[in-house]
């Protein structure tokens, strides 16, 4: 059996995200192994539909400028160099997924929060990359 050569996290830069990060670092540095770590911005008309009646693009790039800050921010915490570092606009599964494609990635890790009931029939994005990758998946439990 062979060992990881690169582990891409996919973070959603919420609080619970050192938790997941954490547990890929200890995989990563056990494996020596690649770490690269990954914010996906969904764009706000997909939120919204597209039924805004004004620009909201200025919107979107201070969004995409706090992020890029922050995930600046957790990865010198944990020693991942800035080329390893991925925001990237569009439906966190499938950019995650052609992140993992594109470098090379044979492990992805993300974070489960342990849905239940409906939000376990909407799906997640742990679900979600996990259906459609082409490595393996790591979803880590996280708790708030």
């Amino acid at each position: 059996m062979s060992t990881y050569q690169h582990i891409i996290v996919g973070l959603d830069l919420s609080e619970e995200s050192k938790q997941i990060l954490e547990k890929a670092h200890f995989l990563a540095t056990a494996a020596n192994a690649k770490l690269s770590i990954a914010h996906i911005i969904e764009p706000l008309v997909f939120t919204y539909g597209g039924d805004i009646p004004m620009d909201i693009s200025s919107v979107q790039e201070q969004i995409e400028t706090q992020a890029t800050t922050d995930l600046a921010k957790i990865g010198q915490e944990f020693g991942v160099a800035p080329e390893n570092q991925y925001i990237v606009i569009g439906q966190p599964a499938n950019e995650l997924q052609t992140i993992a494609a594109e470098h090379n990635g044979d492990l992805i890790v993300v974070g489960s929060h342990g849905r239940h009931g409906l939000s376990l029939l909407m799906g997640s994005t742990s679900n979600s990359v996990l259906h459609g990758t082409h490595c393996d998946v790591l979803a880590v439990r996280v708790t708030s």
